[in-house]
Order: C-alpha cells, then structure tokens, then sequence
C-alpha cells in the first residue's frame, strides 16, 4: 500500500498526467503498465490510476530515458521502495513526537505555530518550484520551436544551395561542350587548310619535276636550235 502520499496531494487522471508530462493519455496509459509489470504500485480508484508528483516524475523518467523502458522501470521502483522504507521510518518518529508532545497549553500553541510556519514555507516552496517548472516547460517549447525554425532554415538554405551548384555545373558543362564543338571546327578547318597547302605544293612540285624531266631530255637529244630553248620559256 502506498504510504508516500503527502496530505492534500493533488491527484491527476491518466488524461490530466498526459498534459502534464507532454504525452499522449495512450503513452500514459502503456508507461503504467510496464511500471506495474516491473512492481510499481498506484494508487488505484476501480481499474483506474490515480496519479501524484512522484508518479509523474516516473512517467518523465521513461519519456526521456535512453535505456529500455524496463529496465528503466526496475529502476524506479527501486526508489519507490526506498521512499515507502523511508515513509515507514517516518511515520514511527512521528508517533514518537505524539507521545513527546507538551502538557503546556503555550508550549504546545508555540510547537503548533512552529509547525504552521514550516508548512506554510513549504507551500511557498512548492509554488515557487510550480513556476519555475512551468518557466522551465516554456522554455523548452521555445527552444524546440527554434530548433524547428533552425532546422528548417538550414535545410532550405542547403536546397537552395544544391539547387544553385546544380544549375551552375550544367551551365559550366553546356559552356565546356560549346568550346570543345568550337576547338574541334577550327582544328577541322585547318586540317582542311593544311592539306589544300599540301595538295598545292605536291601540284607545283609535280609541276617543276615534269619542267626538270623534259629539260633534262631535251639537254639529252640532239642539239637543235636556242629558238628551241627560248620556245620553253614561253610556254
């Protein structure tokens, strides 16, 4: 039975704990499963659950634990055993005082005052500790939001990015297939170029060679006439 409840402990629904923690009431609801298959015990109202602080800080524990969530458990129910030893040692020093308490109707409005005076510090406390976890809860939900926006920022900024390098390397290689096409019309025309020069030449050598051929017979034959020799200038 469980023996660590606080006097005027609230109390929260699987549907109230869900808000509370950031989960949905299904996750909820599986979490107190696995608690109690590990030894966990609730507080019960029928078949339903019934939830404190020290029940939601365990629902937080498996929200966020890295570990397998039954291994997580067992651990958290090692510590609620440890709190219900420590209830127990608690409620025997309590008797104790009960059986110490002062005759002296002003000693004991003096001990009552003192004891009015701890619990309301401690209500401060808890309220200040209420703030400042719904401060913390803000600021988490601002940083996840901001993580979203930055996260959404670099990724579009890395579409654009890829987006622009795509579009400049095909531009780069339309340019490179363009002067490539254009190097290999020049180199064309001038093979082109350089054969007619080829052609040309090997024509005029073909030209003297016959001149040279004909002269060296005409020097070889009889000896005629120089009206002969001056007839092959003229031609």
């Amino acid at each position: 039975m469980r023996r660590d409840i606080q006097p005027n402990e609230r109390a929260f629904s699987s549907k109230e704990a869900a808000e509370e923690v950031g989960i949905a009431t299904p996750t909820v609801r599986k979490y107190g499963q696995i608690l109690e298959r590990n030894g966990y015990e609730f507080l019960k109202d029928g078949d339903r659950r019934i939830f404190v602080q020290t029940d939601l800080n365990a629902l937080i524990a498996l929200r966020d634990t890295d570990k397998p969530l039954d291994e997580t458990a067992k651990d958290l129910v090692e510590r609620q055993k440890e709190r219900l030893i420590e209830s127990d040692t608690s409620e025997i020093a309590v008797s104790g005082t009960y059986n110490q308490l002062p005759n002296d109707p002003a000693q004991l409005k003096e001990a009552l005052m003192y004891v009015v005076n701890e619990l309301a510090a401690a209500r401060e406390m808890n309220l200040e500790l209420k703030n400042d976890m719904s401060h913390l809860k803000t600021a988490v939900s601002r940083l996840q939001q901001d993580h979203h926006v930055i996260s959404s920022t670099i990724g579009n900024s890395a579409h654009k990015t890829n987006v622009k390098m795509e579009k400049l390397i095909q531009q780069q290689s339309a340019h490179y297939e363009a002067l490539l096409e254009e190097e290999k019309e020049k180199s064309e025309l001038l093979q082109k170029q350089i054969q007619a020069m080829r052609d040309e030449q090997k024509q005029e050598w073909n030209s003297q060679n016959d001149f040279n051929r004909r002269l060296e017979e005409r020097m070889q034959g009889p000896k005629e006439s120089w009206n002969w020799l001056f007839s092959l200038f003229k031609k």
